[in-house]
């Protein structure tokens, strides 16, 4: 188990995301996750794969892809510290400390090896992991990586992102605005600050297991030449694009996202 963030508790919540899941809350020192499980099919022999949100979002907007991938294995969706309605530290917390705790959760898991899935900042917790922890992850993927180094300044981020929520599906829209107010605007510019200083194109050069990229083929967040660049610092990396979706793809296009981690990671 990853050691150092502080000692892990975890505790029951009486609700469940669907029929045969779990929910419960894990406490790594004074960071509170949310996990969510669901088994997957008796005997299935695809490794687990946990999904990791971006900044603040939570499970809710990877609920489609859950399911799909929940088919034919087990999935767990995970929402970090003061995302979701969970407590906010009362710490800052940077990428490093909270792709450490968020080891601990995965550790806590007792599933082996994980296929770590991000999505937007969450490709930076989940790099960060993978290249702190190699023995908790067997593969990695990300979806809309961030920050592009085309535009990584608050404003210019802000810009994109008015132009991908354009874009966007309205129930996709309705799950990120809803998310944003919960998260509350002092945490967010907390984690967006870390989120614009973290050097995902150096992390990702040292990663040991492969690494998958997707984008939505319209994401005016993370660009092709940008997901291309990312692909090409890896040892062992591919990108995929989904045509015609924008940053949000796990939930607009998410068979399509799904093919692509099972064709990725059977």
């Amino acid at each position: 188990m990853v050691t150092g963030t502080g000692p892990v508790t975890v505790l029951a919540e009486p609700e469940a995301p669907g029929p045969g899941g779990s929910r419960r809350r894990v406490d790594v020192g004074p960071l509170a996750f949310r996990v969510l499980a669901s088994p997957g099919p008796a005997g299935s022999a695809r490794a687990p794969v946990v999904l990791v949100h971006g900044i603040g979002m939570s499970h809710r907007y990877f609920s489609k892809l859950h399911d799909l991938l929940a088919a034919d294995g087990p999935v767990f969706s995970i929402d970090l510290p003061g995302f979701g309605g969970l407590p906010k530290p009362g710490k800052d917390v940077d990428v490093a400390t909270m792709a450490h705790a968020l080891g601990e959760v995965v550790a806590s898991l007792g599933v082996g090896q994980v296929v770590l899935v991000g999505q937007s900042m969450g490709c930076q917790w989940v790099v960060e992991l993978g290249a702190q922890h190699p023995e908790l992850v067997a593969h990695v993927v990300t979806i809309g990586p961030v920050v592009d180094a085309a535009h990584r300044t608050a404003l210019a981020q802000a810009l994109a992102l008015a132009v991908d929520s354009s874009g966007e599906p309205p129930d996709v829209n309705a799950i990120v605005f809803t998310d944003y107010i919960r998260c509350g605007v002092p945490w967010y510019l907390a984690q967006l600050r870390h989120m614009l200083r973290y050097p995902i194109e150096e992390r990702v050069a040292e990663l040991s297991m492969p690494l998958l990229i997707v984008r939505g083929g319209r994401d005016p967040i993370a660009g092709q030449e940008w997901c291309r660049r990312l692909r090409d610092r890896a040892a062992d990396g591919q990108l995929v694009l989904i045509p015609g979706h924008h940053h949000n793809c796990q939930q607009s296009a998410p068979r399509a996202v799904a093919s692509a981690i099972q064709a990725y990671a059977p």
